[in-house]
């Protein structure tokens, strides 16, 4: 027992001192990655005040509202199966900017074949909390 106090006492504050790292941002990549497997482009954007999208073979949009960020990922997402969704990484760049990846496992509706994307989201930290400023879509 005595073992084990003295294990979680050098565990414990090393665990608690990286959650303090990047507050929230970690729980702003788990929403993100729920919407975007569970095909919810709505939700993926509605606390981003004006959103960057950049879809494979296009060029980077200009700033868009939710709604039409929204209608654009919705369109995107139509044909594709999500198979798996992870967060490969959350971070904080710097003061009050931090960078979300994530990686897509998915196929064309009437196809097996299974595709990998990546996801590179940039996120502010606005008085609500992280918002997704930019996103990035990567073969």
């Amino acid at each position: 027992m005595h073992r084990l106090l003295m294990l979680l006492t050098l565990v414990l504050p090393i665990s608690v001192a990286r959650g303090q790292e990047q507050p929230g941002l970690a729980a702003a990549a788990e929403r993100a990655r729920g919407a975007w497997f569970a095909h919810d482009a709505a939700g993926l954007v509605a606390d981003s005040p004006r959103l960057l999208v950049q879809l494979p073979g296009a060029d980077p949009s200009a700033a868009l509202g939710p709604a039409q960020a929204a209608a654009l990922l919705a369109d995107f997402l139509a044909t594709a199966q999500e198979v798996e969704t992870t967060v490969q990484a959350a971070r904080e760049v710097e003061p009050g900017r931090g960078y979300v990846e994530l990686q897509r496992r998915y196929r064309i509706a009437g196809t097996q074949d299974v595709r990998t994307q990546s996801l590179l989201l940039g996120y502010r930290l606005a008085r609500t909390g992280w918002s997704l400023v930019e996103l990035r879509v990567v073969s």
